[in-house]
């Protein structure tokens, strides 16, 4: 793993303009099916081939072998920096599933990228305006940094993270600021929920709001106000409702119907720090060392078994992610005194017919080696 990283450092940067570029905003619209309007040449990509099908020859090769397919020629670099690329990636099928870590090393946030096949780790450039207790959502190839504290100062600035292209920009910020919100994705929609104090009437009428992407606009949601806690310690979807956990109990929401309710009594005893939803199944690590998950048909905890021997008994500071459907948990791992490890494992899920929850380990490893006091973030999955 190491020497593959050490192996990637070493490549060209990837096409397109400087990764720190903050971009003003504009709506996300579908990319142009122009291959021409791509290409700075009009020499054909491969000789003797069309253009198109040429395109659907090179968006097939996988993503970590781009930044050698950007020096073969400038027509080839452009293709690789373009929008209608990585929209007949996904028009094949050939996107692939990618792991995206956020570190607090010191001050400043540190990010990466995992790529599963091969398993290679890449540094990432910094969101620009990092904050504390920002809260995260991704659409799919673009990452969301939602709020967060600025010199103690609760935030309404969106950060926009391309991963295509591996570039920043501002978005439209939110009605109001925000600090440890719990977010969620919905209909391509973000919900966002609390982390701010429902004081007056603005933050009352604005305690919920929803973020369209196409319209780039954020709306207020109505919300009762028993829900209006202010600070969220955890969230996910399940079965397109958003589960957010507060300070006293927690709330449901079900943008579908417009419906807002209390979690239940089972869930709130049971879900502690952060979680992920694999095949409707709520997943989280809790105090006695164990990965459980919540059936919310059932109302049940369940023990994930099987990962007795191939995990440490105790995971520091676990965070995890359902990458292309496997569970991914990450933690931070003892390093030689200066320095402290992050690991990873992934995990496969089966359901026994007796409906307990069977797990296998398919790798575990150290991917990252961060200054000792450095503490995991945030972690989550897009497909590029």
């Amino acid at each position: 793993m190491n020497s593959e990283a050490k192996a990637e450092d070493s490549l060209p940067p990837p096409p397109g303009p400087p990764p720190h570029e903050l971009k003003p905003t504009h709506p996300m619209s579908s990319p142009s099916s122009s291959l021409s309007s791509s290409s700075s040449s009009s020499s054909d990509l491969i000789p003797n081939l069309p253009n198109d099908v040429a395109l659907q020859c090179i968006a097939r090769v996988p993503r970590y072998r781009h930044p050698h397919l950007s020096l073969v020629s400038k027509s080839w670099r452009s293709v690789l920096s373009s929008a209608v690329f990585f929209s007949t990636r996904t028009l094949l099928n050939c996107t692939e599933h990618s792991l995206y870590i956020i570190v607090r090393v010191n001050c400043d946030l540190k990010w990466f990228v995992v790529n599963q096949k091969p398993r290679i780790i890449v540094p990432l450039p910094s969101n620009p305006f990092p904050a504390i207790g920002s809260a995260f959502a991704a659409i799919q190839s673009k990452i969301f940094v939602l709020g967060g504290t600025v010199n103690d100062v609760a935030s309404p600035a969106v950060q926009i993270f391309d991963c295509r292209f591996g570039r920043w920009k501002l978005g439209p910020r939110m009605r109001v600021g925000r600090e440890f919100a719990a977010a969620g994705v919905i209909g391509r929609k973000i919900y966002v929920l609390g982390g701010c104090l429902a004081d007056n009437w603005a933050k009352s009428a604005n305690w919920a709001e929803v973020f369209d992407p196409a319209a780039e606009r954020w709306t207020a949601v109505e919300s009762p106000a028993e829900v209006r806690e202010k600070w969220m310690h955890a969230s996910a979807v399940v079965e397109e409702k958003i589960y957010a956990m507060a300070d006293r109990g927690g709330v449901v929401f079900a943008p579908g119907t417009a419906e807002w309710g209390g979690v239940s009594t089972k869930l709130d005893l049971g879900w502690r720090g952060r979680a992920c939803v694999v095949d409707g199944v709520l997943y989280c690590y809790d105090y006695l060392g164990k990965i459980r998950g919540f059936d919310v048909k059932e109302e049940m905890w369940k023990e994930l078994k099987g990962l007795e021997k191939g995990l440490p008994k105790f995971l520091c500071g676990a965070t995890m992610a359902n990458v292309g459907g496997s569970l991914v948990v990450l933690w931070e791992s003892k390093g030689n005194g200066k320095e402290m490890g992050i690991s990873c494992a992934e995990i496969t899920i089966q359901k026994l017919s007796d409906g307990s929850l069977c797990g296998s380990i398919l790798w575990s490893d150290v991917i990252l080696s961060v200054p000792a006091g450095s503490a995991i973030v945030h972690c989550l999955a897009v497909d590029v």
